[in-house]
C-alpha cells in the first residue's frame, strides 16, 4: 500500500514578521499577506507599508517615460519592469529586491531561476520616508554586486537624482540637480529630467 506524500504547508509572512530570519527558499515559498511590501534583506524580512499616492506617481512617469522611449526607438529595451513585474534574488546575500523599476536591454535567459540570472541594466528607487538607509547603502551595494550597470535614486525629501554607474567593482556617483538633466549611455537619446519625474513638491 502506497504511503501518501505529506503536504507541505507554506510559511505565511506577514507586518508581524518584520524582522524575522529566513532562508531565501523559504522567503521565495512563502505565502504573504495583503497590504504590505516584502523583500528579504541580507536574511532578515523587510515589511514596509505601500507608500503613498504620491510615490505611485513617480513611478508612473517613470514607466511613462520608459515606454515613450521603447516607442521610439523599437528594440532596444528588451523588457520594462516594474516592483510587482520582476524581482531580483541575490542568493549570496541571501536577498529578494523588488524594484519600483528595472530595464533589461539583453535577452530573457533561458531555463529556470531567470530571476536569478536576469540582471537589468538601468535600476530605478524612489526613496520613501524611512526608506533611506534601505535606498542608498543596502541596495547601493546588492545592485553593484548582482552586476547591475546603473543605479537611479530619486530622492524626493531633497528633490534630486543620484545616478550611479558602475565602475568596474564600484560605483561613480553624480548627482543631477532638479533642474538638470541626466543621459545614460545605455538609452542614447533618453534627457531624464528629475525636475519632471519628482512633480509638483508635496507633503509626503
Amino acid at each position: 500500500m502506497a504511503t501518501a506524500t505529506p503536504t507541505l504547508t507554506a510559511l505565511r509572512i506577514g507586518p508581524a514578521d518584520h524582522g524575522r530570519r529566513l532562508k531565501l527558499d523559504e522567503f521565495i515559498e512563502a505565502e504573504f499577506e495583503e497590504g504590505w511590501v516584502y523583500e528579504l534583506a541580507r536574511g532578515v524580512v523587510e515589511v514596509t507599508e505601500v507608500p503613498g499616492p504620491w510615490h505611485g506617481r513617480i513611478v508612473d512617469r517613470l514607466a511613462r517615460m520608459f515606454i515613450h522611449y521603447d516607442e521610439q526607438h523599437p528594440g532596444r529595451i528588451n523588457y520594462r519592469a516594474g516592483g510587482g513585474e520582476c524581482r531580483m534574488r541575490l542568493p549570496g546575500m541571501v536577498s529578494d529586491r523588488h524594484p519600483d523599476q528595472a530595464i533589461y536591454l539583453d535577452p530573457e535567459p533561458s531555463g529556470h531561476k531567470v530571476w536569478t540570472k536576469w540582471v537589468p541594466h538601468i535600476v530605478v528607487e524612489v526613496v520613501s520616508p524611512g526608506g533611506e538607509q534601505r535606498d542608498f547603502v543596502d541596495k547601493h551595494e546588492e545592485y553593484l554586486r548582482v552586476g547591475v550597470r546603473e543605479y537611479w535614486i530619486l530622492d524626493t525629501e531633497h528633490r534630486r537624482m543620484h545616478a550611479l554607474v558602475r565602475e568596474g567593482d564600484t560605483w561613480e556617483e553624480t548627482i543631477v540637480p532638479e533642474s538638470g538633466i541626466y543621459h545614460t549611455v545605455f538609452l542614447p537619446g533618453l534627457e531624464v529630467r528629475p525636475a519632471e519625474l519628482l512633480g509638483p513638491a508635496s507633503v509626503l
